[in-house]
C-alpha cells in the first residue's frame, strides 16, 4: 500500500505506522510535554506541509478520542478530523434502531483517499455532534448509489496543499459512533489546544520557506538581503517563543480551569498567520522569482503555506479575539 500512495500520503502512513509501533513519539497535549508535540508538528511541516497536515489530523484524532473517552486508535488505522463547517449543506446525523447514520456532503476532508477512519461533525436533532466513522474508502469502493463514503471527483483543485487530498466526501447512510455529547467537540479544552497545534505546523512551514533566504544571505553579503533575513529571523523567533509559552500554559492548565484556552489559541494563531504572511512576502522580495521558478522544494513550500495558513479566518478570527478580550464573549478556533 505504501509504495503506490502519493508521496505525502505515503509519508503519513509510514509515520502513523511508526507511531502505532512505538518507534516515534508524539505526546498528548496537556500531559507535561506539549512543547515536544509542537516540535514534532513543526518538524514534519518543515519537511512537507501536506504530510504534516495529514499527520496533524491523525494526532488530533488520537488526542480527541483520549479526552472524550472514545475507542483508542489501533494499528493500521489512519484517521482524519473532518470538522470544517463552511456555509452550505453539511452532514446530518439520524438515530435509527441500529444506531446513528450520517448522510450529506462534508467539505475539506484531508486524506480522503487514505484515511480508514475519521472524526466528523454532523447536525443531529439535538444539536451538533462529533462521530467516529470507518470510511471504507481505501478498500473496496462503495456502490455509486449505495451506502458509504465517496470522495467527490473534481472538488479539490488546489495547487498549494494539493497533496493534502482534501476533496468533498459524500456520506450515504454511513454508520457512526457518537464521541462525547452534544457540542462536545467545540467545548472540550483540547479543541483549542489542537488549534495551537495547527499553528505549530504553520511555523514549520514558514521555516521551510525561509530556507532559501538564509541560504542566499549565507553565501554573500548584501545589506538588503541581510535586512530581510534579520526581519524574518526576528519574526520566526517571536513565533517560536509564543508556541513555547503556549505549551507551558497548556501543560499548567490542561483542563482549562482558568478559561483561557480560547484566548490563547486565537492569539497564537493570529500571530503565526501574520508571521507566515511576512515570511512569504520578505522571502519573495529578497530572492525574486528564481527560487519559485527553479527550486521545486521552495515553490511547493511557498504554495502550500499560502493555502494552509488560510485556516486562519483573517478578520473574522481577529474579531473573535477582540470580542473575547473586550467583552468576554466570542470564542473560536
Amino acid at each position: 500500500m505504501h509504495d503506490v500512495l502519493p508521496p505525502p500520503a505515503g509519508a503519513f502512513v509510514r509515520y502513523a505506522d511508526a507511531l502505532a509501533a512505538g518507534k516515534v513519539d508524539c505526546p498528548l497535549p496537556g500531559g507535561g510535554r506539549t512543547a515536544a508535540r509542537f516540535d514534532t508538528l513543526a518538524d514534519l511541516a518543515r519537511e512537507d506541509l501536506c504530510t504534516a497536515r495529514l499527520a496533524e489530523g491523525h494526532l488530533d484524532a488520537v488526542a480527541i478520542l483520549t479526552e472524550l473517552e472514545g475507542e483508542p486508535v489501533g494499528a493500521g488505522e489512519y484517521w482524519g478530523v473532518w470538522a470544517a463547517e463552511p456555509p452550505g449543506s453539511g452532514l446530518t446525523a439520524t438515530r435509527t434502531a441500529d444506531g446513528w447514520v450520517l448522510d450529506g456532503l462534508k467539505q475539506y476532508c484531508s486524506g480522503a483517499h487514505v484515511c480508514t477512519h475519521a472524526l466528523v461533525t454532523a447536525l443531529a436533532d439535538d444539536g451538533r455532534r462529533l462521530f467516529a466513522v470507518r470510511t471504507g474508502i481505501p478498500g473496496d469502493p462503495a456502490p455509486v448509489d449505495g451506502p458509504g463514503c465517496r470522495p467527490v471527483p473534481g472538488t479539490w483543485q488546489a495547487v498549494g496543499m494539493a497533496g493534502s487530498d482534501s476533496p468533498d466526501v459524500r456520506f450515504t447512510a454511513v454508520p457512526a459512533i457518537p464521541v462525547g455529547g452534544v457540542e462536545a467537540y467545540l467545548r472540550h479544552p483540547g479543541f483549542h489546544h489542537g488549534g495551537v497545534g495547527v499553528a505549530a505546523c504553520w511555523y514549520g512551514g514558514a521555516q521551510a520557506v525561509a530556507r532559501v533566504l538564509f541560504e542566499r544571505a549565507g553565501r554573500r553579503a548584501d545589506p538588503f538581503t541581510d535586512a530581510h533575513a534579520g526581519a524574518v529571523d526576528l519574526r520566526l523567533h517571536t513565533a517560536g517563543a509564543a508556541l513555547a509559552r503556549a505549551a507551558e500554559e497548556i501543560d499548567a492548565d490542561p483542563l482549562d480551569k482558568a478559561g483561557t484556552a480560547a484566548l490563547r489559541a486565537l492569539r497564537v494563531r493570529a500571530l503565526l498567520a501574520e508571521v507566515c504572511a511576512e515570511v512569504l512576502d520578505r522571502v519573495g522580495r529578497a530572492t525574486g522569482a528564481g527560487p519559485l521558478c527553479h527550486d521545486e522544494r521552495h515553490a511547493r513550500a511557498a504554495a502550500d503555506l499560502a493555502v494552509y495558513v488560510r485556516q486562519h479566518h483573517a478578520e473574522r478570527d481577529l474579531a473573535a479575539l477582540g470580542a473575547l478580550v473586550c467583552r468576554g464573549d466570542g470564542a473560536g478556533r
